[in-house]
C-alpha cells in the first residue's frame, strides 16, 4: 500500500498556563493508506511542527518533510526505515524535522501493525512484551507539605514508584530542596522507588548540583534526572563521579540519535530517557534502546502526554526484560486524556504493558477532539499551503 494522505491537527486546552506541563496542547498526526488509519503524536509545539511539514524548500538539504513522505510505500518495517532515512537526507538543515517526523513515524508503525495484524513491538523484532513498573510522574508541590500529600496520594493509589520534578526544586537553597526530598520519601514510605527530576534548572553548574547529593542519598533517590541541560556532557560526567554517587538519568531532550548516543557514551548516565515524540519516532527510539542495551545502560521512556504517546514510547523497549521502569503520567490535562478512547491501566501487580492488539492498540477519540481543535491556516505569497483538515 502507498501513503495516501498525512494530516496534522493542532489541539490545545482553552488556556495554556506557564507551568511545566507538556499536556496542555498536542500535535496529532493521521496517516491514511490502504483503507486504514494510523495515528501518532509529536512532543513539540504544534505550529512550527506543522510548518516543517509544509514549508517551501530553502535548498536541497532543507526541504519540507512532506517531500520525503507523501506517496511512499508502507508495506514492511524496511519501508518505514527508508522514509526515516529520506527525511534526514532531504531535511538535514530543517531543525524541526525530527519533531515532525516523530509523529509521522509513530503513525506509520501504527498503520503497518494494523495492516499486518501485529502489535508494533513484534514488528520491531521482539518476541515477547514484558510488563513495566510505572512511576507516577508529577510536579513537586509548592511547599513540602503539598509534596508530602501528593506522595501519600500516589502510594494510596497503588503506585510502586513515583517521580517528583520541576516546581520549586533547584531554584532555592539546598535546605529547601532537602525538605521536599524528605517530604516525598516520608509520604511514600521506604519500600517505594523515588525519582527526582530537576528539570535542567542548573544548566551546567556542577557545584550547585553536588550540594544536593547528600540529601538525595539520605532519601535513597533511585535517580537524579536532568540536573543539567541536554548535551552538557562535561557537567554530567563530572557529577557522575562526585560523592556520594547518585545514578543520573537524562536524554529526554535528545531530538536525534547522535545526541542520544553522545549522552550514552559520554555523560556517565545509568538511565537514558527517550521520548518517541521528539527523537524521530519509534524507529530512532528502538535504535537508541539497542545501543543502551549494548552499553549496559537502562532504557526508560519519557512520556508526559496522552496514552497514544505512552503506547508509542513503550514499544521500543517492551521486549527488554531487565529495563523494568517506565514513566506514567498521572496529572495530565483533560486534553491528553480525551485524545484516546482507551487507556493503559495498571494491572493487579501495579504494572503496565503495551496493548496486545494490532498497531499501537490505542483508539483515537475523534469526536472528543473537536473541542480542542485550533483552526489554523498558513499562507505563503497569498497561497494557502495548510489549513486544518477535517477530523
Amino acid at each position: 500500500m502507498k501513503i495516501e494522505s498525512i494530516d496534522f491537527f493542532y489541539l490545545s486546552m482553552p488556556e495554556v498556563l506557564d507551568i511545566g506541563d507538556g499536556s496542555q496542547d498536542a500535535t496529532l498526526v493521521r496517516v491514511r493508506a490502504g483503507g486504514l488509519e494510523g495515528w501518532g503524536e509529536c512532543e513539540a509545539a504544534p505550529l512550527p511542527t506543522i510548518t516543517a511539514y509544509v514549508c517551501p524548500m530553502s535548498h536541497s538539504a532543507c526541504k519540507p518533510v512532506k517531500a520525503s513522505v507523501e506517496g511512499m510505500n508502507i508495506n514492511t518495517p524496511e519501508d518505514i526505515l527508508k522514509i526515516s532515512r529520506k527525511v534526514h537526507e532531504n531535511s538535514f538543515d530543517l531543525l524541526q524535522a525530527d519533531h515532525t517526523l516523530s509523529g509521522i513515524d509513530i503513525a506509520l508503525w501504527d498503520i503497518l501493525g494494523k495492516y499486518l495484524n501485529e502489535p508494533v513491538y513484534k514488528l520491531l523484532g521482539y518476541k515477547k512484551s514484558y510488563p513495566k513498573i510505572p512511576y507516577a510522574s508529577q510536579l513537586f508541590g509548592d511547599t513540602p507539605e503539598q509534596t508530602y500529600r501528593k506522595a501519600v496520594q500516589s502510594r494510596e493509589a497503588g503506585h510502586r514508584a513515583v517521580k517528583f520534578g520541576w516546581g520549586p526544586i533547584g531554584r532555592g537553597t539546598p535546605a529547601e530542596d532537602e525538605a521536599h526530598f524528605r517530604a516525598a520519601r516520608e509520604g511514600l514510605g521506604n519500600d517505594h522507588y523515588l525519582m527526582i527530576d530537576i528539570g535542567t534548572v542548573w544548566a551546567e553548574d556542577v557545584e550547585t548540583a553536588t550540594l544536593r547529593l547528600k540529601s538525595l542519598k539520605a532519601v535513597n533517590a533511585y535517580w537524579l534526572e536532568e540536573p543539567f541541560s541536554n548535551m552538557a556532557l562535561d557537567a554530567y560526567s563530572a557529577l557522575a563521579k562526585a560523592e556520594p554517587v547518585i545514578p543520573l538519568a537524562a536524554g529526554e531532550g535528545c531530538n536525534n540519535f547522535v545526541q542520544a548516543a553522545a549522552m550514552i557514551n559520554h555523560a556517565g548516565l545509568q538511565f537514558v530517557q527517550i521520548d518517541t515524540g521528539r527523537i524521530g519516532g519509534i524507529t530512532t527510539a528502538k535504535r537508541v534502546a539497542d545501543l543502551a542495551a549494548k552499553k549496559g545502560i537502562t532504557y526508560v521512556n519519557h512520556t508526559f502526554t496522552s496514552h497514544l504517546a505512552l503506547s508509542a514510547s513503550l514499544q521500543p523497549f517492551t521486549g527488554l526484560k531487565d529495563d523494568m521502569i517506565c514513566e506514567y503520567p498521572v496529572e495530565p490535562k483533560q486534553l491528553a486524556l480525551d485524545i484516546t478512547s482507551n487507556h493503559i491501566s495498571l494491572n493487579d501487580n501495579g504494572e503496565v504493558a503495551v496493548p496486545e492488539k494490532p498497531g499501537l492498540g490505542i483508539e483515537v477519540n475523534v469526536e472528543a477532539l473537536n473541542q480542542y481543535l485550533v483552526d489554523t491556516e498558513i499562507f505563503i505569497k497569498g497561497q494557502r499551503i495548510y489549513s486544518t483538515p477535517d477530523l
